[in-house]
């Protein structure tokens, strides 16, 4: 097995070579089953310079304190509620990495649930983090880094730079138990592809098999390629590490349009093409204008002088604003023609819908 891996890496290296645009198998996929975990837990953060939690508006972070206490034999009246400012009930959440082992440190964020102004120059006390099966996985403890600050004055009027209610401990977690991950079954692993796409499912095989011998890995679907693999532990690490450094041209993108609703943003992709059509489109400024003028009356009339409104209304249309595409135009044909009419991003979008409802647009547009 270890001279096929050296021929296999000799191989890789000329086939790095050959494709130098190409694009690795790392990048375009991941292997089944080895994924981070998501870890939460609750805590309390300690020597808070009067910026923690109102335990009128927050009586849980009371009741946690009375728990905390009493696990260390301290036990106070029922009829006593502290009025603490310098503590702060907070939420704890960690990523747990793949196969992550006991005594491995993993950073940490910390959250304020409460109404704690500012968790800086405060420590976390040490604090249980779950996974989504109830098991604790690692334990958190430390002092907190947090980039804002705020201050406020007596009459009201504060400052706040970022949020200083979050803040982080870098390494403030250490493993506790094994993450439950595993690379693949007993004799295959199973890539899944990050975007779905039939093509690079395909190509993705053959540069396996290429490498690795005919019938080594099938497409599943657009997504998942089914590849054998060795069964001992050392061997497979040494295949995978083969086989997420091959290299291949991805299938080429759908055309699509993306549309942002809210930012205005509008992301056109390389292969859109538009039909033939030609397209105007104007813009129309009414402008009114109110003042007031005096009224006089007739000689004679016996009349008084009275002040009248007086509306003035422009209408103003912008010419030169009709365009043409000829048929199968592409993606600078597009920008090009929006950007000499002057067009702003409210109006591409517009046109783009225009063109779609008129069939001239080959493409999906998508709006967000």
């Amino acid at each position: 097995m270890l001279r096929s891996v050296v021929v296999g890496f000799a191989l890789l290296a000329l086939t790095v070579s050959q494709f130098a645009q190409a694009e690795r198998i790392k990048d375009l996929a991941s292997i089944a089953g080895v994924r981070a975990n998501q870890l939460v837990g609750y805590g309390l953060v300690v020597g808070l310079d009067g910026t923690g939690d109102q335990t009128t508006q927050a009586p849980f972070t009371v009741q946690s304190l009375k728990s905390m206490l009493a696990q260390f034999g301290i036990s106070l009246p029922p009829d006593v509620n502290p009025q603490l400012k310098n503590v702060a009930a907070v939420a704890v959440h960690a990523e747990l990495p793949a196969f992550a082992k006991p005594g491995l440190n993993i950073d940490v964020t910390v959250s304020s649930i409460g109404n704690a102004k500012s968790l800086r120059g405060g420590a976390l006390l040490m604090t249980p983090l779950k996974g989504a099966d109830g098991r604790v996985y690692a334990v958190a403890q430390g002092n907190l880094v947090v980039g804002g600050f705020g201050g406020e004055g007596k009459d009201g009027s504060k400052v706040t730079v970022n949020i200083p209610s979050v803040g982080r401990i870098p390494s403030g977690a250490m493993v506790e138990r094994v993450s439950p991950t595993l690379l693949g079954g007993d004799d295959s692993i199973i890539l899944n592809l990050n975007s779905p796409d039939f093509t690079t499912a395909h190509r993705v095989a053959e540069a396996i098999n290429a490498l690795m011998g005919p019938a080594t890995a099938h497409p599943m679907d657009s997504v998942s390629v089914h590849v054998s693999a060795p069964r001992d532990a050392a061997q497979r690490v040494s295949y995978v590490s083969m086989v997420e450094n091959l290299t291949l041209e991805p299938g080429a993108a759908p055309a699509r349009v993306i549309v942002n609703s809210r930012t205005g943003t509008v992301v056109i992709g390389s292969h859109v093409r538009v039909m033939s059509a030609a397209v105007t489109h104007g813009s129309m400024t009414v402008t009114i204008t109110e003042k007031a003028v005096a009224s006089q009356p007739g000689p004679l009339s016996g009349g008084s002088t009275v002040v009248v409104p007086a509306s003035d209304v422009a209408v103003e249309q912008d010419a030169n604003r009709m365009f043409l595409f000829n048929p199968g135009v592409s993606l600078g044909d597009i920008v090009r023609a929006v950007n000499e009419v002057g067009a702003a991003p409210g109006d591409l979008v517009a046109i783009l819908e225009a063109l779609r409802g008129a069939g001239a647009l080959r493409a999906e547009l998508i709006v967000i």
